[in-house]
């Protein structure tokens, strides 16, 4: 099972077909026809996107940027200074594309990134022996900063855990990660990009909110996205957590996938996306043939082999290349549904 979907995943990111060049009408939705596109140039040259207000979903303004230095892509990261006089702009040659709001902590955006997302979770748990049911409400904000072109530091978990009535823990502090992200391979013109990250989870929670056992995971990713045709993207990545206490952490792997389609020309999404995840060792502790997903890791007993797979729908509004606003409902596709009976995840990005 677990070689059949990780080479499965392995395919979606590295073995893309042709049809992920994203032919249309017998050219390649590139970098110049996205802007043509949105723009109303020709394709002959790489149309300056507008920004005013006719353009009711703004692409990046290279006029203004005075990016000449930049050659024919002139989106990247030129023409900004650094935010802090440390961090480098977002790329923005991947404009069109939006972040994955499932599995938040580990399904990783390809892109190198500067932005901070604010992101609130209800949870509700299933009413399923030895669960009682209840409620988990997350707040949180990640963080992202781009270091240069391709290298970027990334912190996806932190926040404050709200628990309700019969739920299975108190309210505390969620853990901390922390880590770097390197852009692998990026084609502007194909508009594919692939990127591998390795994270560290700190047990720095609180304790009472079923965080901060064992003494920390490693989380190894590898992640990428590709226009598919005019309308749509895909974005996926597969992962591996690696708990250095086998005790108290059990260990698991990943998959997840996103798909989007553009509604109209106003900066409206329409998304679905689906995770899998598969647990490889069980721990020595935690709650008996019951294990967390993606915000926790309860260290349990009897879950090696375990599978479960969601799915979920959502819409996002991107204004801009610099705004996000998503909306997404989430539920398990498998009769093992662990602690997720259904999820409600909205997010903000604000980026630099």
């Amino acid at each position: 099972m677990k070689r059949t979907w990780m080479a499965a995943a392995l395919a979606v990111l590295l073995c893309l077909p042709r049809a992920m060049a994203a032919e249309t009408d017998g050219q390649t939705i590139g970098t110049n026809s996205y802007f043509a596109a949105w723009t109303g140039e020709a394709d002959d040259a790489l149309a300056a996107p507008q920004t005013d207000a006719s353009a009711s979903f703004a692409a990046p303004n290279c006029v203004s940027e005075s990016c000449d230095a930049c050659g024919t892509h002139c989106y990247d990261m030129c023409g900004k200074g650094r935010l802090f006089g440390l961090f480098a702009p977002s790329d923005v040659g991947f404009w069109r594309f939006i972040s994955p709001m499932t599995n938040p902590v580990y399904f990783e955006d390809p892109r190198t990134l500067t932005e901070a997302r604010p992101i609130f979770i209800q949870h509700k748990i299933p009413r399923r022996a030895p669960l009682a049911g209840g409620d988990v409400q997350i707040y949180a904000v990640q963080l992202r900063a781009a270091l240069s072109e391709n290298l970027s530091v990334i912190a996806t978990k932190d926040g404050f855990i709200v628990s309700g009535a019969n739920g299975p823990a108190q309210d505390g502090w969620a853990n901390v990660n922390a880590g770097l992200k390197y852009n692998l391979y990026k084609d502007y013109d194909l508009q594919r990009i692939v990127s591998a990250a390795v994270v560290f989870e700190m047990p720095v929670g609180s304790t009472r909110a079923l965080q901060g056992n064992g003494s920390g995971v490693f989380d190894l990713i590898l992640t990428g996205a590709a226009q598919i045709n005019e309308y749509w993207r895909t974005v996926s990545a597969v992962g591996i957590k690696l708990p250095s206490d086998v005790v108290d952490n059990s260990q698991s792997s990943y998959w997840s996938l996103h798909f989007d389609r553009t509604l109209g020309t106003k900066g409206w999404y329409f998304l679905t996306e689906y995770n899998w995840y598969h647990w490889i060792r069980s721990g020595q502790g935690g709650i008996p043939g019951i294990e967390g997903l993606d915000f926790y890791n309860f260290g349990s007993t009897g879950v090696a082999g375990h599978d479960i797979v969601t799915g979920s729908i959502g819409l996002k509004y991107k204004p801009n290349a610099y705004r996000e606003y998503g909306v997404c409902w989430e539920a398990p596709l498998t009769d093992r549904r662990d602690i997720l009976d259904n999820r409600l995840t909205v997010d903000a990005i604000f980026r630099f």
